[in-house]
This record gives structure tokens, C-alpha cells and sequence, in this order.
């Protein structure tokens, strides 16, 4: 059973991820098309929001407020939770967890290549809205916006819905409890995601607390990868994982 767990999750979830690609791309192309409509609306924007996400009348400004600041993190922190909370919790209400642990597979091997079923699925929502956008680039004017910057972008949203993914994971495989995930999972997105836009009030050091900080606050879509933000969100997502991972091996399972 070396990936036997992570081929079955996968395939279980295709039609899924086959919605939640082509809905996430054809939203991110939607609102991306309507730059040079509204590239000289910025100006419109709440002051906070347009320092909070580095908006102006730029295609990375534009998008970093409409698209990429706004509607895309929702839908991936939403991906993310909602598949770990099914990997997890879900799945040991129910009675399918119990079921699947019968057989011959240790309960870490089950985590890791259920969360690396689910890590795929963000992956490839999250090529798909690359490769969605590459193709309205120039119709849209987003030239001035690389392929690498594109990608960077692309890359930190994959690892945004990762780290909420980890994150349900992590309560799930803990406490076993569909409200307790879901919960906990929804109101760290909502702090993560309504925070990012409302910092300046509060003091400008809490959005270091922010996963939505290290996705967007540097900028990709104007300076690439960085990946001291990369490094801090790949650590979150393993943090999360291993200490739902082991309290998970010491616990009973709800059957």
C-alpha cells in the first residue's frame, strides 16, 4: 500500500477539483480581464485597501486588489479547509476513517498521503489559473507582468491554500471533530483574510501573525518569488501537520 491511500483520495475527489479548477480559473480570468476597464478606477478604492494590498493603477496593482488580494485567496483558503475537513474529520464521523485504518497502513502514512492528495489538488487549481491568465494576458494589457511574476504569485497562492489545508488537517486528525475543525479552521481564515486589509489600524507588526501576509505582502506580481515568504509558509503547513500527526497516534478514533 506504498501510495495506494493517496491514489484513492485522489481520484475520489477528480470531479471536485475538476469544478473547483475551472470555477477558480474562469473567476481569475473574469475579474482579470476588466483591467484596462477599470485601471483608472483605483483611485476609487478605500485608502486602506489600496496601502494594504500596494493597489494603483498598474496591472500588478490592479490585480493585486481584484483578483489575487481578494477572490482567489478566499477561494483557495476555502478549498483548503474544505478538503481537509472531508480527509479528516468527515471521513472519522463517518466511519470511514475506522474502516480504512484496518488495513495493513500506519495512521502517519494515512495523513501524509491524504494531505499530499489534497496538496495536489491545490497545485493543480493553482496551474490552472496560470495557465488562465498567461492566456488573457495581452488581451487584458497585463504584459508588464511576467511569466515569472505570474508564476511567483501562482506558487504563494498554492502554498496559502496549503497552509489552511494543513492547518483543517491538523485540527481534524487531533480532535476528530467536524466543528472543531471547521470552526477553528474557518476563524483563523477569517482573522488571516480580513486582517490582512485592516493591519494599518491595528499596529503594523500583527500582520506578521498573517498567512495572507507571506502570500501577497511582498509582492510577487511585481518582484517574483520570495522565498523567505515561501520558506514561512512551507514551515507553517508542517507545523500544523506534525502536531496533528502525532496527537493523532496517540488517540482513539471515532468509530
Amino acid at each position: 500500500m506504498s501510495s495506494a491511500v493517496y491514489t484513492k483520495f485522489f481520484a475520489d475527489s477528480r470531479r471536485g477539483l475538476l469544478a473547483w479548477a475551472i470555477g477558480a480559473a474562469v473567476v481569475g480570468m473574469g475579474y482579470a480581464s476588466t483591467y484596462p476597464d477599470q485601471k483608472d478606477n483605483t483611485d476609487s478604492l478605500p485608502a486602506g485597501l489600496r496601502d494594504s494590498l500596494h493597489v494603483d493603477a498598474t496591472a500588478a496593482g490592479y490585480l493585486q486588489a481584484a483578483v489575487f488580494g481578494l477572490i482567489l485567496p478566499l477561494l483557495l483558503m476555502i478549498y483548503g479547509i474544505a478538503a481537509g475537513l472531508r480527509a479528516t474529520a468527515s471521513d472519522e464521523d463517518s466511519g470511514q476513517l475506522d474502516l480504512l485504518l484496518a488495513h495493513p497502513v500506519t495512521r502517519t502514512k494515512v495523513v501524509l498521503q491524504r494531505f499530499a492528495s489534497v496538496a495536489t489538488g491545490a497545485l493543480v487549481i493553482s496551474f490552472v489559473i496560470f495557465l488562465a491568465l498567461l492566456a488573457i494576458r495581452s488581451s487584458a494589457e497585463l504584459d508588464s507582468i511576467t511569466t515569472v511574476e505570474f508564476l511567483a504569485q501562482c506558487v504563494n497562492l498554492f502554498l496559502l491554500s496549503v497552509t489552511f489545508a494543513a492547518l483543517a488537517f491538523g485540527l481534524g486528525t487531533a480532535f476528530g471533530s467536524k466543528v472543531i475543525t471547521l470552526a477553528g479552521s474557518a476563524a483563523v481564515g477569517v482573522v488571516a483574510y480580513m486582517g490582512n486589509s485592516l493591519y494599518a489600524r491595528i499596529g503594523d507588526g500583527i500582520k506578521y501573525l498573517s498567512p495572507m501576509y507571506y502570500y501577497i505582502g511582498g509582492e510577487p506580481l511585481r518582484n517574483g518569488f520570495q522565498w523567505g515568504d515561501i520558506a514561512i509558509l512551507v514551515i507553517l503547513s508542517a507545523i500544523f501537520l506534525g502536531i496533528g500527526t502525532v496527537r493523532f497516534n496517540r488517540r482513539d478514533v471515532n468509530c
